[in-house]
């Protein structure tokens, strides 16, 4: 055992308040700043309680559209084999582009003297627009009066996860808010039942992944909420074995009030955030399963989109997507990976096509019987193009497909303020470069916002010292396509 030497000990005595507030190096004055400041925070947070982060708002100006439903291509479809006819393509087959069209431009995958490919399938003119579709888009050609063809849409990014998150969130990198986002921090929600924004996956994986879906440094009540595409659309909503009705609510009552007054005390929006999922989860254990039972739509709809009432499917997506905008949710992406056709991509095309072509064409189909068109966007389209070369690869077990292309691609918008039938948008003969009305990405951001009656200048977000919006500094609204 240590002993205290008999002069320390009398040392110590001698050692009072005074002294350490002398010796520690603070001082009282500052310790008296920092209770004050204190205060004056707290006095701060709990003066100006944060307001529903959800609750309808004003647009900028009247919109035509309410919602938006996004039909994300995911892994970039073939301009050339759905959209944009190259004739000229077909009579250089087997040999390289001029290099004066190639300039600078380099490829992923591929060297830029690479061989051309031909379009793999026949064209035809449709409706009374006359537009030009491939044979693999028989129902799209159904309802091409109703879309507009923007056949000029440009990006900054070759590769598919900045792409996809460029295209999403106005930025290359992670940590940006995304379109959904924006748009339920600018307008709200008219839903108190379902999430304002909602996510679904239909194939193999997003490259981007949930970046594409995120709030970034908005608050994460702007963020998408992922649903399965079959069976409850979120884990866990049914309540646990066990649990009656009184003890979930006793349980998720005392949660509130817990939270409710750590957000008095702290004004964290996080906090806001974590109250709404707690009671969006709640209500989601009544407003599920009616959403996703498709029972109660008839034959005819069913058949309209080819769908299965209870088998994942992209048409069963759609449907759902159509029953999630009547309930009043704002903001709808259906994530349809698999269209990354870098070897065989006349068996890709018609792959997907197969699994897309008849629900697109029903989604638009079915909003405009129900009179819900006009008041719904529905935007469709992939993160880029692929180039007219062809694709070979005898280490990589590749041939006949086509790389990225950023440089000229292919998307359609209907309903929500965009005219129908019309084409809008050229590129040159070999399908390289757009010639006529470019449509930049930052410009389709902007267009959208527009038809949901917010200026893409005026929506922003002030985070670190500087405000920030979804198009950046760039972007104009193409108004060319607006009604």
């Amino acid at each position: 055992m240590n002993r205290i030497d008999p002069h320390q000990h009398a040392a110590l005595l001698e050692v009072t308040r005074r002294h350490f507030f002398k010796d520690c190096g603070i001082g009282v004055g500052k310790i008296a700043l920092a209770g004050l400041l204190a205060g004056t925070f707290r006095g701060t947070a709990t003066a100006k309680p944060v307001a529903d982060p959800l609750a309808v708002r004003p647009p900028h100006f009247p919109g035509k559209a309410k919602a938006v439903i996004q039909l994300f291509m995911a892994g970039a479809p073939s301009q050339l084999e759905l959209f944009d006819h190259k004739p000229a393509l077909a009579a250089i087959e087997g040999k390289p582009i001029p290099p004066e069209v190639i300039g600078g431009q380099r490829y992923a995958f591929i060297r830029p003297d690479a061989a051309v490919l031909g379009p793999q399938y026949s064209f035809a003119k449709h409706g009374e627009c006359g537009a030009e579709l491939s044979e693999m888009l028989p129902h799209l050609a159904q309802v091409v009066d109703d879309i507009a063809i923007v056949k000029s849409c440009k990006t900054d990014q070759f590769n598919h996860a900045p792409a996809q998150i460029f295209m999403n969130c106005g930025f290359a990198q992670p940590g940006r808010p995304s379109l959904g986002s924006w748009v339920t921090y600018g307008l709200g929600s008219e839903s108190d039942q379902l999430p304002a924004f909602v996510v679904m996956s239909t194939g193999s994986g997003i490259s981007g992944g949930a970046a594409n879906w995120s709030s970034g440094f908005m608050p994460s009540v702007y963020t998408g909420t992922r649903f399965r595409n079959a069976g409850p659309p979120i884990l866990n909503v049914d309540s646990p074995v066990g649990a009656d009705a009184r003890l979930e609510a006793d349980t998720l009552g005392l949660v509130s009030a817990l939270n409710r007054q750590t957000l008095a005390r702290d004004g964290d929006p996080e906090i806001a955030t974590r109250i709404a999922a707690y009671e969006m989860a709640h209500r989601l254990q009544t407003s599920a399963p009616e959403l996703m039972n498709l029972k109660d739509e008839s034959p005819d709809t069913l058949a309209l989109y080819g769908c299965h009432p209870e088998k994942a499917s992209f048409a069963r997506a759609c449907l759902i997507a159509r029953r999630l905008v009547e309930r009043g949710v704002r903001f709808v992406t259906i994530y349809h990976e698999g269209w990354d056709a870098h070897t065989n991509v006349a068996g890709n095309v018609k792959n997907n096509c197969k699994r897309t072509d008849q629900a697109s064409a029903a989604l638009v189909t079915d909003l405009k019987q129900r009179g819900m068109l006009d008041e719904t966007l529905v935007v469709w389209g992939g993160e880029f193009g692929r180039t007219p070369m062809v694709e070979s690869s005898a280490v990589l077990n590749r041939s006949m497909g086509r790389d990225h292309h950023p440089n000229a691609f292919t998307m359609w918008l209907a309903g929500g303020g965009i005219k129908g039938g019309i084409t809008y948008g050229k590129t040159d003969d070999l399908g390289f470069h757009i010639v006529e009305n470019e449509v930049h990405v930052h410009d389709l951001q902007a267009t959208i916002l527009h038809c949901l009656g917010l200026n893409h200048e005026r929506l922003t977000y002030r985070h670190q010292g500087r405000d920030f919006r979804l198009t950046d500094v760039h972007g104009h609204v193409v108004s060319d396509l607006l009604v």
